[in-house]
């Protein structure tokens, strides 16, 4: 536990408390309903499996019949189940920073009261943050989850959520068939755990590169808090309409130093990697399993690119979510430009190896990493 003289810098029961409250409510489903949606994404969760592994030809070393052999559990959680559980993740991976933070603080005189109080205020602005986020997400592979009673996860950490009626609202949006759109969503995220299961360093090359971020991270713990308090804000729509200003820039924007804008890079082009190649499978596989895939990805498109609306767009800059989206867009075309010239087979070099991983520079362009990658390997000049 990071804290104070016994008292959290975060404080994450109400984090969880306010993101539950001002979470919005899902759509009206009966009981029954309930049980049946809840029953058919786990079926597709366990079929997306085998139509991943045979498309991306991925399997973990020692797998029997080249299989990849998962024990992370899937989950099928609602918004508040959604919430806890990354409220568990959060806690984990900025347990570091929070730390270096509490040991400014309590060199501070009165640290121990500004402690106090700025868990508190902390873990609202956390909690509503997160209230905004659990109406938008429809499936998550956790990487570094932790375990608990209620939220299991695997031997080596790890997790795949879908969350229900995130799904459900998104389908009814967008006047697509419920069982098509439920088995697509599941292709994307059973890719995600896939990439983990068969790439065994993945997951610590990962952490490594996100704690070497948070290590060099040097931020006040009041302008950590404004930038909460700004998102909050945002959220209750107390900046007025035509006021500009900080509301452009991300969460991510103020906690780099040069040495931290070099780990992003490399963060960002692993991500835009495993979100686009998770694209490309979801769309590759499509075509066969799920018949109306292409009036799906169409309305998606739209839907993701669009957003609700200006209050919606501020949250997305402020948040960095522009920035996930692009990495959607890049990372597909890297993927798909790179197995159209190269097969399948040549695109899995990509996974031997964290010197084999795409740089930012070669996700724009994908004709340097086949160059690096390939032509060096087979010898070529």
């Amino acid at each position: 536990m990071t804290s104070i003289g016994g008292v959290e810098m975060v404080d994450w029961n109400l984090a969880v408390a306010t993101a539950t409250r001002f979470v919005r409510p899902g759509p009206e489903v009966s009981r029954d309903e309930a049980r049946a949606i809840v029953a058919e994404l786990r079926r597709h969760a366990k079929s997306s499996e085998e139509h991943v592994r045979g498309f991306t030809r991925m399997a973990q070393p020692g797998a029997e019949g080249g299989a990849v052999s998962h024990d992370t559990p899937v989950l099928v959680v609602d918004r508040p189940g959604w919430i806890r559980a990354n409220v568990a993740g959060f806690r984990a991976v900025l347990k570091p920073l929070l730390a270096k933070m509490e040991d400014r603080r309590s060199s501070t005189p009165g640290g121990a009261v500004l402690g106090a109080v700025g868990g508190k205020v902390t873990g609202v602005e956390l909690g509503m943050l997160l209230s905004f986020l659990a109406s938008r997400v429809l499936g998550q592979y956790e990487t570094f989850a932790p375990a608990s009673r209620d939220l299991p996860a695997g031997t080596q950490g790890g997790r795949l959520l879908l969350v229900a009626p995130n799904i459900v609202h998104v389908e009814r949006e967008l006047d697509v068939a419920p069982h098509d759109f439920r088995l697509w969503v599941c292709l994307h995220e059973e890719t995600h755990r896939t990439q983990f299961s068969a790439v065994p360093w993945l997951r610590d090359h990962i952490e490594g590169e996100i704690q070497s971020f948070l290590a060099e991270t040097d931020i006040d713990p009041g302008t950590l808090l404004e930038r909460l308090r700004e998102a909050a804000q945002s959220l209750a729509g107390a900046r007025p309409e035509g006021e500009e200003g900080e509301e452009s820039r991300s969460l991510v924007d103020v906690v780099q130093t040069p040495v931290q804008r070099e780990i992003l890079g490399r963060l960002t082009a692993v991500m835009s990697l495993l979100e686009g190649h998770a694209d490309y499978v979801m769309d590759g596989v499509g075509p066969e399993v799920v018949p109306s895939v292409a009036e799906i990805r169409e309305k998606f498109q739209k839907r993701r690119a669009s957003g609700a609306g200006r209050l919606d767009q501020a949250l997305r800059k402020l948040l960095g979510l522009d920035a996930k989206l692009r990495q959607y867009r890049d990372g597909e075309r890297f993927v798909r430009s790179v197995v159209e010239e190269v097969g399948m087979d040549g695109f899995n070099r990509v996974w031997t190896s964290p010197n084999t991983l795409p740089t930012k520079q070669e996700i724009a362009k994908p004709a340097d990493w086949v160059a690096r990658v390939h032509r060096k390997a087979d010898g070529a000049p």
